[in-house]
């Protein structure tokens, strides 16, 4: 794809958001926004074809160039109300000697899913191949006539087994006779030529080729399908000041017998007498059900089978009506004048028909092609449903392939369906049409992706900011995607580019945050079951916890979120400590801003946040103390022990002054044996966690006093005299050894018990002497 193509779109992209309270400009037929894609490619399309690049490319440039042109074709119906025109039954009422083709347009006008189908065709008609011209000839059947008239002058009426007769129905009439092989040879081109005109919708080119064919009763056959018009008898306006209309008043034009036409297009469709290619050309002049089968043998492409459903429905429907209403002169003669125009509305019969239509279409999902590209390609599948009107079920669709690997950045079509379903989503977005958040979210960065690879960095605020009125919560999923592939100066160049897309970065930082904590969870186990145990060796993050710990980031980037990112941080903390993963939390708190702890409101938070804090403190003391306590060896001289002994004892004394404080107050509960509202989650959490670590602090607590005895032998004291701490009613501390199977309880009860009979190291019966020393 060339960058100029890139730059071409953008600017059309530019253009017309900038009039995006236009609905008319944008949908213009010629300045609008489809119509200006549509020539982008077909500009590009001519460009590769001059440099001979791969027929596969501009295949695809081609096929998006037709998708533009379908959406330009329905789009402008869909977003603007029809204008207000007489029904047929009304026209009828007032002159039973209207037109059909008046008629007809006026079936059409009051048909929605009929008006679309027939701009479908023409745009089918549009978007239709050139036929072959046939060669050149100088005279009708001019091979079989020389050879006709040799015979005869050589006495010879049978020779070669040709035709004796130059009438059209002569090959068909004179069994076992045929015309001579370069003209049954034309008379194939001819009919393939004319039903590719037919397929183009180009009829009078098709009635002008059978002229120069010398055939003019195909031309007739051709202009049979026309429908009649006769203005001095339709009610259409006329401009009073054209001197030109009033003699067209005069005359008409088309075929007033059409139905009996019809009936006999249908029976040479059916004839088996007649060439396949005669057959398909009269099953293609009047489409119908019972043609459907003969005209399906020449449909190839998708296109061809898509064009021959709608016009089998057209066709019929237009009929329908026709038959139904009655009271026309043209379609039934006096007869029908005379019965009257039928006044029963058939709502039931219309139901029926749209339902009809759909399922008709829905089939071409999976219909076999001959040649080129399959009914389940991208763009014939897009094309497919932009006519059901299922816009985001196609835009879920193309999102959901770009997530499962259905289109890979290798596949060379991947940067162009990234590029149309972009411009795609930002085209209904500008006219009104909703379309799904997270589907148009991955496509518009599908496509972002796309314009860093191709280098265009230009390009990309612009297409960020065209994200709409969700763009704060689309960024964010954008930011939330990263997940582990970038670092914190990659995510926080990402959280800065937000700004230069005209978006709130505080904004697109919290809502990030919190989508990060939202996927997160869905994957994390949550709180429930038995409390953790702390003591067993602990496993590194798994990557959904460092995906939860990295959600953090994008809240503290900025002053402004710091609130943001305190409540985030309590809701981080307390599952990672109701999980037992001390260590997650610990590096979670390492990371956060010292600001966070000056926060005071709201109360309740900014006390949790400082009581995660203090229990930090905590354990951290602790852990010098056991670290202290392992460098004291053997035969250490005195200068050194005693050194050690003060650290040691320092250490201690700070480890039982906090653990005592925290003991005493009322640690992130009161009241842990009320767990509130069944419905208050956090404060479940909160308890589950005070279960967990108070009987894990005190058990520490203990067992630093008692193993400190040998060195400091008050020691022993105050561990048995936190016992009484443990045991005093007003802190309610037995209540956090409440578990399911009260181990804890049991563990502690153990220590102190051996803390007892450590009282009788020294000699006597009395374990409580220790208790009276001073």
């Amino acid at each position: 794809m060339s960058d100029a193509l890139y730059g071409s779109c953008a600017e059309v992209l530019s253009l017309c958001q900038s009039m995006k309270d236009d609905l008319a400009a944008i949908l213009d037929p010629e300045k609008g926004f489809a119509p200006r894609l549509r020539q982008i490619c077909r500009d590009q399309i001519a460009d590769l074809e001059d440099s001979r690049a791969s027929q596969s490319e501009i295949e695809l440039l081609r096929m998006e160039q037709n998708t533009w042109g379908l959406l330009q074709a329905v789009m402008p119906a869909r977003k603007t109300d029809p204008p207000s025109v007489p029904s047929a039954r009304d026209l009828l009422y007032e002159n039973p000697y209207t037109p059909t083709l008046t008629l007809a347009q006026a079936i059409m006008n009051s048909s929605p899913l009929l008006s679309e189908l027939i701009v479908i065709r023409e745009w089918l008609h549009e978007t239709a191949p050139a036929p072959m011209h046939p060669e050149a000839n100088t005279g009708y059947w001019k091979f079989t006539k020389h050879n006709v008239i040799q015979s005869i002058r050589m006495g010879n009426a049978h020779r070669d087994g040709l035709v004796k007769e130059m009438d059209p129905d002569a090959p068909n009439r004179e069994e076992g006779r045929s015309l001579a092989a370069d003209d049954a040879r034309y008379e194939k081109n001819l009919l393939q030529a004319l039903y590719g005109y037919i397929r183009g919708g180009r009829f009078d080119d098709a009635v002008e080729l059978c002229r120069k064919a010398h055939q003019p009763w195909r031309a007739a056959s051709i202009r049979g399908s026309f429908l009649f018009q006769w203005r001095a008898l339709s009610a259409e306006p006329r401009d009073e000041d054209s001197m030109e209309d009033e003699d067209d008043m005069d005359i008409w034009s088309g075929n007033q017998n059409r139905q009996l036409w019809k009936t006999a297009c249908t029976r040479a469709a059916l004839s088996s007498a007649l060439s396949d290619q005669e057959r398909i050309l009269y099953a293609a002049l009047a489409p119908s059900p019972q043609t459907s089968n003969v005209l399906k043998l020449a449909c190839r492409t998708w296109e061809d089978h898509l064009w021959a459903q709608v016009s089998i429905m057209c066709e019929e429907k237009e009929s329908m009506e026709l038959s139904r209403l009655g009271g026309s002169f043209w379609e039934g003669g006096v007869e029908a004048v005379n019965k009257g125009v039928n006044n029963e509305a058939n709502d039931a019969e219309e139901d029926e028909w749209k339902k009809e239509a759909i399922s008709s279409l829905d089939s071409l999902k999976s219909i076999a092609v001959l040649e080129g590209p399959p009914a389940d390609h991208a763009f014939h599948f897009s094309q497919l449903l932009i006519i059901l009107n299922r816009t985001n079920t196609l835009l879920d669709s193309f999102a959901v392939g770009l997530k499962d690997g259905s289109y890979t950045q290798s596949s060379f079509e991947y940067a162009s369906m990234c590029r149309f379903f972009a411009h795609f989503c930002l085209f209904l977005q500008m006219i009104d049409i909703p379309v799904p958040p997270l589907a148009t979210q991955v496509i518009l960065e599908s496509y972002l992706q796309v314009l860093e690879d191709a280098g265009q960095r230009d390009l990309i605020a612009m297409y960020a900011s065209a994200l709409g009125e969700n763009a704060i919560e689309r960024y964010a999923l954008f930011l939330v995607s990263l997940a582990l592939s970038a670092d914190i100066n990659e995510r926080r160049l990402a959280l800065t580019r937000a700004r230069d897309h005209g978006l709130d970065p505080a904004r697109v930082a919290v809502v990030t945050a919190e989508r990060t904590i939202e996927q997160a969870f869905d994957v994390l186990p949550g709180l429930e079951g038995p409390l953790p145990s702390i003591i067993a060796l602990q496993l590194p993050p798994t990557d959904a916890e460092l995906f939860l710990l990295r959600s953090i980031e994008w809240t503290i980037f900025q002053d402004t979120t710091h609130n943001t990112a305190l409540e985030q941080a309590n809701v981080i903390l307390r599952y990672f400590l109701g999980t037992g993963r001390v260590q997650a939390a610990q590096s979670l708190l390492d990371v956060l801003p010292p600001e966070l702890a000056g926060i005071p409101e709201p109360e309740e938070r900014a006390t949790e946040y400082l009581h995660y804090r203090q229990f930090f403190v905590i354990w951290e003391t602790v852990e010098r103390v056991v670290d202290c306590q392992s460098q004291h060896v053997p035969g250490m001289n005195k200068d050194a022990k005693a050194t050690w002994l003060d650290d040691y004892r320092s250490l201690i004394d700070q480890a039982h002054d906090q653990i005592t404080r925290l003991l005493t107050t009322e640690w992130l509960v009161s009241d842990v044996e009320n767990p509130g509202d069944e419905l208050d989650e956090r404060r479940k959490d909160l308890i589950r966690i005070r279960q967990i670590y108070i009987p894990e602090l005190i058990i520490r607590l203990h067992f630093l006093l008692f193993d400190s005895r040998h060195f400091i032998p008050e020691n022993l004291k105050r561990a048995l005299q936190l016992a009484n701490i443990v045991a005093d009613s007003r802190y309610q501390l037995y209540e956090d050894f409440v578990n399911e199977d009260g181990k804890r309880l049991g563990d502690y009860l153990g220590a102190v018990r051996e803390a007892i009979l450590g009282g009788l190291e020294g000699g006597g019966s009395d374990p409580f002497r220790v208790m009276a020393s001073a």
